[in-house]
């Protein structure tokens, strides 16, 4: 018998999560059976969705949901052999240090991952949030060669891609962040504006001089007041890719406002939320894409990462309060 660790939900979120709403518990897990496997986890993830979707998605006393790169150390199953590395699905896996599960929920990671790269980047860059990049600027905004984009939580997992495949792309690109070292991590990006905002004096004035001709383009990721004063700043016939609302997912109240519709209206503005599943029957050629610009030093990478599996609440809480640059990822 495997014994698995696992962390449980006990309590759901009011406000910020507190280290009492988690529960570190251990399970035993049978025997696979035919076109099974055993994995053992290697690297998971948190990332920003986990704190709205686990009021949607989630009872009190489940596994904490997100996803993970995993080792088989048992098969029945030939597809997956002893020794191969997998990606496991979010919903289905979730915080724990040992999964026994059937092949449908299961992404083999490819035989020619490159040796020189860790396969926590198959988490984060030539993952979920590489992916979430490449649809949001690509499927929803069409950016094109000469336009100026914006994007605020531009250093983390998401938004620091982001930028990078708008700088492939021939665009002018304006990156918001909280933090001078977060702000330095985007100039070695190639960001052509940043600013940090906790510190500008006037957020209007900053993005103003960032781009003193508008925005055609906002990758959203926070939400609240950052997104009213920007949508004021958009030039006619804009586009907004609304990913996330990372400053309202905390509120035990929930705000009131923005009310983007006369500028909306006024500028002829297009907004679609948008999540990268519903472009899930072509996430193999753009990982591949993914894979090839990481190659070829177009996209670079940094990643934080937390060791032990019994800091996930710690590192979970951290990447909410903004502490991590790129990608968050634990080290099991």
């Amino acid at each position: 018998m495997v014994q698995a660790k696992t962390w449980v939900l006990v309590k759901h979120f009011d406000g910020f999560p507190k280290n009492s709403d988690f529960e570190l518990k251990v399970e035993e897990l049978p025997e696979p059976k035919d076109g099974e496997v055993l994995l053992e986890t290697v690297f998971l993830t948190v990332d920003p969705y986990m704190r709205p979707f686990s009021k949607i998605h989630m009872k009190e006393g489940d596994v904490m949901i997100g996803g993970q790169v995993a080792k088989v150390i048992q098969s029945k199953n030939p597809a997956f052999p002893v020794g191969s590395h997998v990606t496991a699905n979010v919903g289905s896996h979730g915080w724990r240090t040992h999964t026994v599960c059937d092949a449908s929920q299961l992404q083999p990671i490819p035989a020619d991952w490159p040796q020189d790269l860790p396969l926590s980047l198959a988490l984060g860059t030539v993952g979920m949030p590489g992916l979430t990049a490449l649809y949001g600027i690509e499927e929803v905004l069409g950016l094109k060669k000469g336009e100026t984009l914006l994007v605020n939580a531009a250093s983390g997992a998401v938004g620091s891609v982001v930028g990078q495949i708008a700088k492939i792309k021939g665009c002018k690109v304006v990156g918001s962040a909280g933090s001078e070292a977060k702000v330095a991590f985007l100039k070695e990006l190639g960001f052509d504006e940043v600013f940090n905002y906790k510190t500008v004096g006037s957020l209007e004035d900053a993005l103003r001089k960032a781009s003193p001709e508008g925005y055609d383009c906002f990758f959203e990721n926070v939400g609240g007041y950052f997104s009213s004063v920007a949508i004021e700043q958009m030039k006619e016939f804009g586009r907004i890719a609304v990913c996330g609302s990372i400053s309202v997912y905390n509120d035990s109240t929930p705000q009131t406002g923005p009310y983007p519709q006369f500028n909306m209206n006024m500028k002829q503005l297009k907004m679609e939320g948008f999540m990268q599943s519903r472009w899930e029957y072509k996430h193999q050629e753009s990982l591949k894409r993914l894979m090839a610009w990481v190659r070829e030093g177009k996209i670079k990478y940094r990643e934080t990462v937390t060791k032990g599996f019994e800091n996930m609440p710690a590192a979970f809480m951290g990447m909410l309060r903004g502490e991590n640059i790129g990608k968050a990822v634990i080290a099991v």
